[in-house]
């Protein structure tokens, strides 16, 4: 009888086995695609297909690489087709200037935009505290943001041989070239980074127990409407931006006489304490008018020391339940 295993026919006898080699990798996987592509949405879009194209091919896998390394390859080709078809990913900061008056007129909000988005800690594998401090770097909103002003294939290599720690000459090997190719793109994307400025800004930031305190502190000057509470957490030099809206804020008078004025409303707000791109963040809800509360977005807020440095509030309703079903999972 012929054993020969043929292209369709995975060379090891089932699913079960699949599975038990490939799915520890996951939350590895979407943080490599999130920090790519910019989207939690995409991301898990393009991880799903990682998988199913993984499987389709577990016949054809001889083992010349290790599984990690074979899934970083199949993930990354995936996000660079993907990214064939799709615009980068900004924030308002990366669009043009910030305003140092909060009775300026805000731009009309840009929904065709695809902006930036956050993503839970807890699907990027980083939601132990203990795993944070080692982890969020790689994830951090300055740093996915920065990402976004690279060419595709310089935001693959980076992530890559920065960020993931792969070898050179691994890399060419996942991107079908050559290791001089790899090391002209990288000095490519490092030098277009430090041109960006600083994107590592967590090294500053308070052990967890003073930032859970600082969080919560947070939450309860804004959902009380208390300004004067919220000066006291908010760096003089703090920025506030709100995609989709284009319009943002720098300096402590702006953003709190923005938020004073046109945002502050004791009783409107209900807030959920949680963490994104390894910062501290929480889940926003609206009360309507007839006393219920609808989902209004994500806030991400980036500490230097024991105050906050920024505010990025994302208006965007949908974020909400990916983020509400990642925290149910994990209380």
């Amino acid at each position: 009888m012929d054993h020969t295993t043929t292209r369709e026919e995975p060379a090891m006898s089932s699913d079960t086995e699949f599975t038990t080699l490939t799915a520890t990798f996951r939350p590895e996987l979407l943080a490599h695609c999130y920090r790519i592509l910019g989207s939690i949405h995409d991301a898990e879009d393009l991880v799903q297909e990682t998988y199913l194209r993984a499987w389709r091919g577990f016949g054809r896998f001889e083992g010349r690489s290790s599984i990690r390394r074979w899934l970083y390859k199949i993930a990354t080709m995936a996000c660079l087709t993907a990214l064939e078809r799709r615009a980068r990913r900004p924030l308002p900061s990366g669009l043009g200037p910030p305003s140092d008056d909060h009775r300026v007129a805000l731009a009309r909000s840009e929904p065709s935009v695809p902006w930036l988005q956050p993503a839970p800690d807890t699907l990027l594998g980083i939601a132990d505290p203990a795993v944070i401090v080692a982890g969020r770097a790689g994830v951090r909103l300055a740093f996915i943001a920065a990402l976004q002003l690279l060419p595709a294939r310089q935001r693959a290599v980076l992530t890559l041989r920065d960020v993931l720690a792969f070898r050179t000459d691994e890399v060419a090997e996942m991107l079908d070239t050559t290791s001089a190719a790899v090391d002209s793109a990288l000095r490519r994307a490092r030098a277009r980074l430090a041109q960006a400025g600083p994107v590592q800004d967590d090294l500053a930031e308070p052990d967890e127990d003073t930032r859970r305190g600082l969080l919560d502190a947070y939450v309860d000057a804004f959902t009380r409407a208390d300004p004067d509470a919220l000066v006291k957490l908010l760096r003089a030099d703090v920025e506030l931006e709100m995609p989709p809206i284009p319009t943002w804020f720098t300096g402590r008078p702006a953003v709190v006489g923005f938020l004073r004025g046109r945002v502050l409303r004791s009783g409107l707000w209900r807030m959920v304490p949680t963490h994104a791109n390894g910062q501290l963040a929480v889940i926003i809800h609206e009360r309507t008018d007839d006393g219920r509360y609808q989902p209004y977005g994500i806030q991400v807020l980036t500490l230097i020391g024991a105050q906050v440095s920024r505010i990025t509030a994302f208006i965007d309703p949908n974020l909400v339940p990916t983020f509400e079903v990642t925290r149910e999972l994990t209380t």
